[in-house]
């Protein structure tokens, strides 16, 4: 006898990745993940970084399915995580007749960095369908001295189709700490009423954020410098941009139409923290689009409209 759709039992993923620094200056990994997550090969950037792309084989999540994502960078390793393709949340409200309130689907990230590790967690975007339920956590813990990048694009509906969230709900709790100062906390709810709110997303689908942790205080001029090419860098591109100051490091929002423009600034951003911290220039990660690489690289208009906010 097989099962029906009300009797399919979700999806348990997990990666579980420790970076520590070789004796040759790169950074190696020790670790594995569980189906439907799945850790493609890896390889070292040109200033010895480990460079994992991460994928998804069940091509999706549906009402119950979880993932779990836990990383742990030892002391001056450098590590960098991607995702090969978009992450999709199918809908759950109204589809079971055991269940028609729908389920949640969740997805977690730990991450624990010591003292001088530097680790990027940048995925491609999340797409939540109509009548889906996403609750997303992000717990990161870093000693003094280390250095996190993160970013989260997460589109509300699949509007090519004239589609919005519905009747679903997205979640989202943020909370990065060094040692025991809490340096951002955030809880986010967003279903139908928020999304036209002008204090939600005012009509729009798609929200980013990107925070970087900087391992030190910069000085005011470093940081003034890097804030001003960052609003510098929304040009040519659609949606409502704002970035300012973390203790130590820098906040970015993104709430518009494209996805492909937050990507966009979000790269040119990862370029600046790159540079202030005098590594090497980021490539266009090769799971990413390709055409969207000349529009990065060069700062191109990605479309003719151009708005933004401090």
């Amino acid at each position: 006898m097989t099962d029906t759709p009300d009797q399919m039992q979700p999806w348990r993923g997990s990666v579980s990745l420790r970076f520590a620094p070789a004796a040759n200056g790169t950074t190696q990994w020790q670790g594995g993940a569980r189906s439907p997550l799945k850790l493609l090969r890896h390889f070292t950037a040109g200033d010895g970084r480990c460079v994992m792309p991460l994928l998804h084989t069940a091509g999706g999540l549906v009402g119950g399915d979880q993932l779990e994502i836990g990383l742990h960078a030892a002391a001056g390793s450098r590590s960098f995580l991607t995702s090969v393709a978009a992450q999709k949340i199918y809908g759950s409200r109204g589809r079971s007749r055991v269940q028609p309130q729908g389920r949640w689907a969740q997805i977690s990230l730990q991450a624990e960095l010591e003292a001088g590790a530097d680790l990027e967690w940048l995925p491609q975007e999340t797409v939540v369908f109509a009548g889906a339920l996403l609750e997303q956590q992000q717990q990161i813990s870093l000693e003094p001295g280390a250095s996190w990048l993160g970013a989260d694009v997460v589109r509300l509906g699949r509007t090519a189709r004239g589609e919005d969230l519905g009747a679903g709900r997205f979640c989202n709790s943020l909370s990065i700490r060094r040692g025991e100062q809490w340096a951002v906390v955030e809880r986010l709810s967003l279903e139908q009423e928020q999304l036209h709110h002008p204090h939600g997303m005012g009509g729009e689908p798609v929200l980013g954020t990107l925070i970087w942790i900087a391992p030190e205080p910069l000085a005011s001029e470093q940081l003034t410098e890097l804030l001003e090419g960052g609003r510098a860098d929304r040009e040519g591109l659609s949606g409502t941009m704002a970035i300012g100051a973390l203790e130590p490091g820098l906040i970015a929002r993104y709430r518009g139409g494209s996805s492909q423009a937050a990507r966009l600034w979000f790269f040119r951003l990862w370029r600046r923290i790159r540079a202030v911290q005098g590594l090497s220039e980021p490539s266009w990660p090769r799971t990413w689009p390709f055409q969207e690489a000349e529009l990065a690289l060069n700062r191109e208009p990605a479309t003719a409209a151009t708005t933004g906010a401090r």
